[in-house]
């Protein structure tokens, strides 16, 4: 019994929450039957884990302490692969798993609506993830007029500084100006310290009563999404500071892409994270053909938090992990 509490297995959600919850799902499904999108299935449990030094996958082993594979951290890999095998537009309603995260708006299992459409770029799905996210929220409250700006006039006009020429020094200095505190850690590292910048002065001065899209990332933040010059083909969508969606006008290139996993790779052995080795059914299929796409990535949870006006993730499922 140690650890417990009296009343602890008792749901952290409102039974008219869960309600709303299960609303907004039906509505998103809606959605993608109006707009003749495949609903598919993939696996939880994989064989490879995300390369992304920025997300760390949950193992899982058997009784003798062998490694089965690892919970996905988003469907994206296996959803390409179908595209590559044929599918249409496809979208999934997803449990995904991130080890470590766990604060106000997170929890290590939560609920992620991943789609695809098929000969579009990242400027056409931002269309489509603002009629969703309409869809969802406009019966609930009021939805302000769409704002867009890309990622360089967002950051300078908060920081005054172009993130796209400064060097790093430059980009620190701007952060301290504003009163921010920069760890050691982060001295001399680019991205994050453009990843501090707009998680704690930039995106939290947008409007909170409406959708923002920011577009048009540093290309060293490309992730999965196609490069043009100094910038990345991807888009962040966000409801005042919080953080929605993410969307690319995807990669197609298995070389890049193998290049992108192995340069993971590096990175990681030097900030001495677990070694992940890139996914080679992922490649294969790039290297068989991935039609032109673009697919987002939408945090379904975050977005019932809008709906509902609630202040925490565990207003809003039904048990976190400390109940679960």
């Amino acid at each position: 019994m140690s650890g417990r509490t009296p009343g602890d297995w008792r749901p952290t959600a409102a039974l008219e929450t869960l309600r709303l919850r299960a609303q907004l799902l039906g509505r998103a499904r809606a959605h993608f039957a109006q707009t003749a999108a495949l609903e598919v299935e993939t696996p939880l449990l994989v064989q490879a884990a995300v390369t992304d030094v920025h997300l760390e996958s949950l193992a899982v082993h058997r009784s003798d302490g062998t490694r089965i594979g690892f919970l996905h951290t988003s469907p994206e890999y296996a959803m390409k692969r179908l595209l590559c095998a044929g599918a249409p537009d496809v979208f999934q309603v997803a449990h995904v798993f991130r080890e470590g995260e766990r604060g106000r708006r997170h929890n290590p299992e939560f609920t992620m609506i991943e789609w695809y459409r098929l000969g579009i770029d990242h400027l056409g799905l931002m269309r489509d993830v603002d009629a969703l996210l309409r869809a969802l929220l406009e019966p609930e409250r009021p939805v302000g007029p769409t704002v867009h700006v890309t990622y360089a006039e967002a950051f300078e006009s908060a920081l005054q500084v172009d993130p796209l020429t400064a060097p790093a020094d430059a980009i620190e200095a701007a952060l301290r100006r504003a009163e921010l505190d920069v760890p050691d850690s982060l001295r001399g590292d680019l991205d994050g310290l453009l990843d501090l910048g707009m998680s704690m002065r930039v995106a939290p001065g947008f409007a909170d009563d409406r959708i923002t899209f920011v577009r048009d990332f540093p290309a060293s933040q490309a992730a999965l999404a196609r490069i043009n010059g100094p910038v990345a083909a991807r888009f962040e969508a966000f409801w005042g500071g919080v953080e929605l969606a993410n969307g690319f006008h995807e990669l197609g290139e298995p070389r890049e892409q193998a290049q992108r996993f192995a340069a993971d790779a590096a990175t990681r052995r030097a900030r001495n994270q677990p070694e992940r080795n890139a996914d080679h059914r992922f490649l294969a299929a790039l290297a068989a053909g991935l039609p032109a796409c673009a697919g987002v990535a939408l945090g379904f949870d975050r977005v019932v938090m809008v709906a509902a006006r609630a202040g925490s993730i565990d207003e809003v499922i039904a048990f976190p992990i400390e109940r679960a």
